[in-house]
Order: C-alpha cells, then sequence, then structure tokens
C-alpha cells in the first residue's frame, strides 16, 4: 500500500467531484456550513484550511462548477462507524458559490431535512 503524498505547497489539489444521484449529493452535502460544503472522499493527506479546488458535477446538469474550498474537518483512516475517510471542504463566501449552494439545495429539495444518515458530521 502506497503512502498518500500531500499536496505539493502553495499549489491546491484539484479534484472532480461528479455527483450522478442525488442520493450521493445527499449524503456528501454539508449544509450545518454557514456557505456550505461538501464531504469529498480522498485517501490524501489534508490539513485543516488547506485548499482545494473542486470542479463539481451535479445530477442531471452537464455544466461542472468550480469552487476553491478549504478543509474544514477530517475523517481519517478506519474512522469509527465505518465511516468514509475523507475531508470536509468549506465552500467559499462569494456569490458563485452561495448560488451553487442554493442550486444544490433545489436539487436535494425536501430530503435536506431528512434523517437519513449522511457521510458528514
Amino acid at each position: 500500500m502506497s503512502t498518500p503524498q500531500p499536496a505539493a505547497s502553495g499549489r491546491p489539489s484539484v479534484i472532480q467531484l461528479v455527483f450522478r444521484e442525488k442520493g450521493a449529493l445527499y449524503a456528501a452535502y454539508m449544509p450545518m456550513l454557514t456557505d456550505g460544503g461538501l464531504f469529498v472522499p480522498t485517501t490524501r493527506d489534508y490539513k485543516l484550511g488547506d485548499d482545494i479546488y473542486l470542479l463539481l458535477s451535479l445530477p442531471e446538469d452537464p455544466q461542472r462548477y468550480p469552487v476553491a474550498g478549504k478543509v474544514a474537518w477530517i475523517t481519517p483512516a478506519n474512522a469509527s462507524g465505518g465511516r468514509t475517510q475523507g475531508v470536509g471542504v468549506r465552500f467559499p463566501n462569494d456569490e458563485k458559490t452561495r448560488q451553487l449552494k442554493v442550486k444544490i439545495e433545489e436539487i436535494l429539495g425536501t430530503s435536506i431535512s431528512s434523517a437519513k444518515p449522511t457521510q458528514t458530521l
């Protein structure tokens, strides 16, 4: 097993995140963050506050959305409860990302307040 390499300093890593179905988006979305955010499954080594550049694809939407986020929390390997290893990426506080947050919440509709478990907090 190879050890994940830390991102080259000074350059945020780019992760393509493709959601083909609403259930996967629901499991990754973090409405508890003021500006919104997403869980990103990854084995790479990140620290809180690291920059991550997401290229986000939403269900039934051909457009890709660039998001310059920051690591807000980390789920380590072998986390309790069988949770997936990865990082929570907080969206930036800007107009483009606010529109993306609204779009995600429109896609999720009423399921956003569901009690179904997610990969997030």
